[in-house]
């Protein structure tokens, strides 16, 4: 359950903390503390609640896994629900971090579909000037890195898209594409809207939340904004670009069908003049003229061939064949 533990203070990278001694470290003034959780048991959910004075209700979120996204006040700490996304046989997964922040910490709560967040935590120690902001500089962190997944799916599903464009600018009806497209703009859908609500939780840190989110950081979390505006319009772009790919799949179908259709209507109709023609010769008629001359049966085939190519040549200037 316990991913990392970690405290750190002015001047150092951090320092790995028992979870037994959190207590102590947060009485001290300039340290903070970034616990890593991944998918906690209730008890165990309990026991931090009562080290780092977690409100009820944020917990009893912070256990069920299916949350919208969302930024809550609560005392002086704050309850955050952010979306992840991770990839498995070529399909998205999607899962949830749940984040406690207070003054001198910061919880992570993964569940579900995530990536590990242990580049975050390089990119921390390499960064360790940024600590003296406090937890909002980790937070900022894995608000970015959820992001940058953001913005990698949603390049690696236009990629996708060009390639079922190809497939759809058809005269064939392509079952397979057809799915292709609705699995693709399904999972477009779910990028959009696990970004969107990331706006706003960026603009609430940015203008609310001084304490956690002090002016130096605030450039940094205005980029992260900005990325998640970036996926959320190029989610919107990459669904509406699927429907006008299919709408125009089945507009060329349609046209190649009418096609066929025409021909095949023109052919019966040539059709139908023999048809007409040599039903009457099966008729049971004793008086009929072309029995009794000699021209008659090369009269009929003469005048039967004339009026079907005439029909054959002017349905072919018109189109039909």
């Amino acid at each position: 359950m316990i991913v990392n533990c970690m405290v750190y203070r002015p001047g150092q990278s951090g320092q790995e903390l028992d979870i037994e001694k959190i207590s102590d470290v947060l009485a001290e003034q300039d340290a903070f503390i970034w616990l890593g959780l991944y998918q906690p048991e209730e008890a165990f959910m309990h026991k931090i609640q009562g080290e780092f004075g977690l409100h009820d209700l944020a917990v009893e979120d912070a256990l069920c896994a299916h949350q919208r996204p969302k930024i809550e006040q609560y005392g002086e700490s704050m309850f955050i629900v952010v979306k992840t996304v991770s990839s498995e046989n070529e399909h998205l997964r999607f899962g949830e971090t749940h984040f406690f922040v207070g003054k001198n910490f910061l919880i992570s709560l993964r569940h579900g579909a995530s990536d590990s967040y242990a580049p975050v935590r390089e990119r921390i120690t390499q960064n360790s000037e940024m600590l003296d902001h406090g937890p909002g500089y980790p937070l900022y962190c894995i608000l970015d890195f959820v992001v940058d997944r953001y913005s990698e799916f949603t390049a690696s599903l236009g990629e996708n898209i060009s390639e079922l464009e190809a497939a759809l600018f058809r005269s064939e009806f392509d079952n397979v594409a057809v799915k292709k497209v609705y699995r693709l703009r399904r999972e477009l859908l779910s990028l959009r809207n696990a970004a969107q609500p990331l706006e706003e939780i960026c603009q609430q840190l940015i203008r609310l939340h001084e304490d956690i989110v002090p002016k130096e950081l605030r450039a940094y979390l205005r980029d992260v904004q900005d990325h998640a505006r970036h996926v959320v319009t190029d989610a919107e772009d990459m669904r509406e670009m699927l429907t006008s790919a299919m709408h125009v799949n089945l507009a060329m179908v349609a046209v190649q069908q009418n096609e066929v259709t025409k021909k095949l209507a023109g052919w019966g109709a040539i059709l139908v003049i023999p048809t007409i023609i040599f039903s009457m010769y099966g008729m049971n008629f004793k008086e009929m003229p072309e029995l009794d001359s000699p021209l008659g049966y090369p009269l009929a085939l003469g005048v039967t061939f004339i009026a079907c190519f005439g029909l054959w040549r002017r349905l072919r200037k018109s189109g039909w064949l």
